[in-house]
This record gives structure tokens, sequence and C-alpha cells, in this order.
């Protein structure tokens, strides 16, 4: 156990170190200024009496959804391309050898590498996301009805992707391993925005897609929970039905049987990651 805590405590400095985190903190910082800015106009419309209290609360809801979708996207691009030379470049440069020469296992060396990026992915985008937050509340004055269930959410989400591309860096070059799981974390997304559109129009086949889509990865499923979590219950009320379909809106909290399954995938992932780990040739 003191060995997991060692490794990763190194890695979250290291991954502190990268030029990542450079890059996270001015796409977040220019996110959050734009998302002040569009707010602060919102906020201009509805006292001028352009909006209704209801539309404006309901589309403080949906602008915060948007914008919070911009942060996971920001989360998935910086732990994929994170993951991949974190593990892979050490294995490739010979590192990760002249540290298993010692007696140390290659589990715990995986479990620390691992449990060191989802304390830095899970961290970025729950600070990231509360700062989001605190510019809603300062600029419309609204404050969502479950704001830490929705960062547990996105956190989650962000732990499923890093658990996948550190599998995939495993088996393929660490840029390689960052495309694939940006790659599949949009196709799955637009494949949950297609499972939607095909619910509004009564299409089960076509409503099929996003289902199938958000059991073979979970980011789409948690990622609408979080959604939920961030709307506004009276406004959903007032005009759910008129937006049905509508890809950021859910009208539905996630269930915990699906919650179970995202946390026995994140389990499986990472067992398939720690035999692939443990068979590969340093």
């Amino acid at each position: 156990m003191r060995t997991v805590v060692i490794v990763a405590g190194l890695t979250l400095r290291e991954a502190s170190r990268r030029r990542v985190l450079l890059a996270l903190a001015v796409l977040t910082l220019l996110l959050l200024g734009l998302s002040a800015w569009g707010f602060s106009r919102l906020a201009a419309e509805s006292t001028q009496g352009s909006l209704t209290s209801g539309e404006a609360r309901l589309a403080a809801s949906q602008v915060l959804n948007l914008v919070m979708f911009g942060f996971s996207l920001i989360a998935a691009l910086g732990t994929a391309f994170l993951a991949g030379p974190t593990l892979s470049g050490e294995t490739e440069s010979g590192i990760a050898l002249a540290v298993l020469a010692r007696p140390i296992r290659r589990s715990a060396f995986l479990l620390g590498k691992w449990l060191g990026l989802v304390a830095f992915g899970s961290g970025f985008v729950v600070l990231a996301g509360l700062a989001q937050c605190l510019v809603v509340r300062w600029t419309v004055d609204y404050w969502p009805p479950h704001p830490a269930a929705a960062l547990a959410l996105l956190a989650g989400e962000t732990i499923v992707l890093l658990t996948l591309a550190v599998l995939l860096s495993t088996v393929v070059s660490p840029m390689a391993s960052g495309v694939v799981t940006v790659g599949l974390f949009g196709a799955t997304w637009v494949a949950g925005v297609v499972g939607g559109v095909g619910a509004a129009l009564g299409n089960d086949g076509i409503a099929r897609v996003g289902t199938v889509s958000r059991i073979l990865l979970p980011t789409d499923g948690l990622w609408r929970g979080a959604m939920h979590a961030l709307q506004d219950p009276v406004a959903l009320a007032q005009f759910g039905s008129e937006m049905q379909g509508f890809p950021f809106l859910s009208d539905a909290p996630l269930a915990g049987a699906y919650l179970a399954w995202a946390a026995l995938w994140v389990a499986m992932i990472w067992a398939l990651t720690a035999i692939s780990f443990l068979r590969r040739d340093l």
C-alpha cells in the first residue's frame, strides 16, 4: 500500500509539471470568461423583460449544461493525452523497467499510476465545474439543484475515460491511445444524441442505439445524469415536453443499477489493463 501511495504521489506531481496542465488551465479560464459574458447577457435580457423568469431559469440551466459539456470535453482531452505518455511513455523510455527492477509489483505500480491520474483528472473537473457554478450564481443568480451529484458524475465520467486510455496505452502508442479514447468519447455522445432523437420520434430502433452505446462506454450515461442534476426542476416541469430530444436536456436521474454498472465497468477495464501490463515486455 505504501508503494501505491508513493507512485500515486509521484504521478500526480509529474502530471502537474506537464504542459497538459498549462493547456487545461488556459482552456478553462477561456471557457469561464466566455461563459461569464454569455450569462451576463442572459441576465440583462431577463432584466429588460425579454424573458420570463421561468424561461430565464430554463435557459440558464441549458447553457450551464452546454458549458459543462465543454469542461467534460477538456477533461477528456487532457486525461486521454496524459494517460498515454504517463504509462506507455515510461515503458518505451525504459523508466518503468528501472523502477520495476526493484522489489515492486507491477500491479502496485499500475495502481499507483492510475490513482494519481484519477486524482488529477477528477480534481480538475470538480474544481472547474464548481467555478462555473459560482459564475452562474454570480451572473444570473441560478444555483443547480444537485451540484455535488453533478460534479461527482462528471468526475466519474473522467475516471471512465482515463481507465480506458490507460488500457489502450498498454497495447498501442501514447498518441494512438489518446486519439482512440477521445474518438470513442465523441462517438458515444453522438450515439446518445441519436438515441434521444429516436426516443422523441417514438422510434425504438434508433433509441436503442443510445442505450447500447451507454452500456458499452458509460461516459454518455454519466453525462446525462450530471445534466439532470444541473437542471432546474421547475423549468423542466414547465417546458420539458417541448424540449424532448434536445441534446442538453435529461429528464430522468440515473438509476442505481446504472451507477453500479459504471463502477463494475471501470473495475473490469482496470483488470484487463493489469493483465495486459503484466504480460507486456519492458
